[in-house]
């Protein structure tokens, strides 16, 4: 018996590049809307990073340090061109700005409380001074920042060194944002604002324009804080290597550069994944434009921008950082994106206030929205309760200290007493992109693309 053809229908399951499921549901959101996104965290595609970077340990030509018995200092000092009372730490590792406002008052007196004991410091953000983190912190940078948000001259001089800032690396070119849901009393009249309308922060200082106004904007911190206090300029990584020498000529004492891989409460996404250049990258050219000038010792560079691991925090150090600033680390260390929050001492489950987010642990972003499931970023008077500062101060600690141990590990392992004797001689890159970026021989060779004559 003659059997009879099968046919086949063919399903095609082709995913199309320039239109896979994220484009199109780009489109049709904004088809539909009319609006554009907003988000919080940073950049989510994959760019250049220091996981693309590795060191060469030491071996037969290089002699390791016993990991326990000798000592590898990791001593940092800020602000030494022109300040009176340079910043001493204990670690090369800062608390990168976040505003009250972003963060509840809970965040802040626990980033305040592990900065202290830790020996480093924190930094305000945008929208003023709160009690909480000053009498927390024992070393605490104010920020002056475009929109002059709770901007006060008694806090100024409360302050122990000012960061002027130009620009955030998830965002350089814009201003800030803060959506109505996060405006409470408290935080409406720090930053004289209505309650509950949203706050966009402008873009540029209204005071100054251009390098030259900056000077007399630094002279003025300086003559208000009777040169006591270092004064930062922080950029978001573009034009990077022009910028810091920029800075440099305008009298800064310390540069803060930081890379697209930063993060924000609240912008757009279209400038998150499109706008700057990843921290690799920024940070070999701010090195270079210190070095142009002959500063490198003399004006001190702070690295952020997607610093996690204590790799991370070696790695730029050893590319000539002499500290870095952790923003998004911090918040995942305090809970951010866990599935429970601590309360009295027992983990309590998250998981159904990310379900009314539409979104779960680990994929979470709706920092803007105020509805931060463990108490992070909000300003709900119920939700900001579940992040307590006492816990969340001792995870923070644990989080800093775990890698500041991990980059002792590194620098002994590479023979250094000290971390700031990291050099870029004892680095190499894992990818023609990365070696492209930092400057760096690709591993195995001698080979840095764009250098070497070819």
């Amino acid at each position: 018996m003659d059997s009879k053809p099968v046919h086949f229908k063919k399903v095609s399951r082709e995913e199309s590049w320039g239109y896979d499921r994220k484009t199109l549901d780009y489109i049709q959101h904004a088809s539909a809307t009319g609006l554009y996104e907003i988000r919080g965290l940073g950049a989510k595609r994959k760019l250049p990073h220091f996981d693309d970077l590795v060191f060469l340990g030491a071996s037969m030509s290089r002699y390791p340090l016993e990991g326990y018995r000798e000592k590898c200092s990791t001593k940092t000092i800020l602000g030494t061109r022109f300040a009176k009372k340079p910043i001493e730490l204990d670690i090369p590792i800062t608390v990168a700005g976040m505003s009250f406002g972003a963060l509840s008052a809970n965040v802040k007196e626990a980033l305040g409380r592990a900065a202290t004991e830790l020996g480093t410091s924190t930094t305000t953000g945008d929208g003023g001074m709160t009690r909480e983190e000053r009498e927390s912190s024992k070393t605490l940078v104010y920020q002056c920042l475009p929109s002059r948000y709770g901007f006060n001259p008694d806090d100024l001089r409360r302050a122990d060194a000012i960061e002027v800032v130009i620009g955030q690396g998830a965002k350089p070119g814009g201003g800030g944002m803060l959506l109505g849901q996060k405006v409470n009393p408290r935080v409406a009249k720090m930053r004289t604002l209505p309650e509950g309308v949203d706050q966009r922060s402008a873009c540029r200082h209204p005071d100054w324009t251009g390098p030259d106004d900056l000077l007399i904007k630094i002279n003025e911190l300086r003559e208000i804080t009777d040169w006591e206090k270092p004064i930062y300029v922080k950029v978001g990584a573009t034009r990077t290597f022009h910028d810091v020498k920029l800075a440099v000529h305008a009298g800064a004492d310390v540069i803060v550069v930081d890379g697209m891989q930063g993060g924000t409460a609240a912008t757009q996404t279209c400038f998150i994944e499109h706008v700057g250049i990843p921290t690799l990258a920024a940070v070999r050219a701010a090195v270079d434009a210190l070095e142009d000038l002959n500063m490198k010792d003399q004006v001190q560079l702070i690295v952020s921008g997607g610093i996690r691991t204590g790799a991370d925090v070696a790695k730029a150090l050893a590319m000539g950082a002499d500290a870095v600033a952790i923003g998004q680390g911090v918040l995942m260390a305090l809970g951010c994106n866990s599935d429970t929050y601590v309360h009295n001492g027992e983990h309590v489950s998250a998981l159904a206030e990310y379900e009314a987010l539409g979104t779960q642990p680990g994929f979470c972003h709706h920092c803007h929205t105020g509805k931060c499931p463990v108490g992070v970023t909000t300003q709900d008077a119920i939700l900001e309760q579940r992040l307590e500062p006492l816990t969340g101060a001792k995870r923070l600690k644990n989080y800093f200290k775990t890698l500041n141990m991990e980059l002792t590990t590194i620098a002994r392992a590479c023979g250094k007493q000290n971390v700031h004797h990291l050099e870029r001689e004892d680095l190499v890159a894992l990818t023609i992109e990365a070696a492209a970026m930092a400057r760096l021989p690709l591993a195995g060779t001698d080979w840095i693309p764009g250098f070497n004559g070819y």
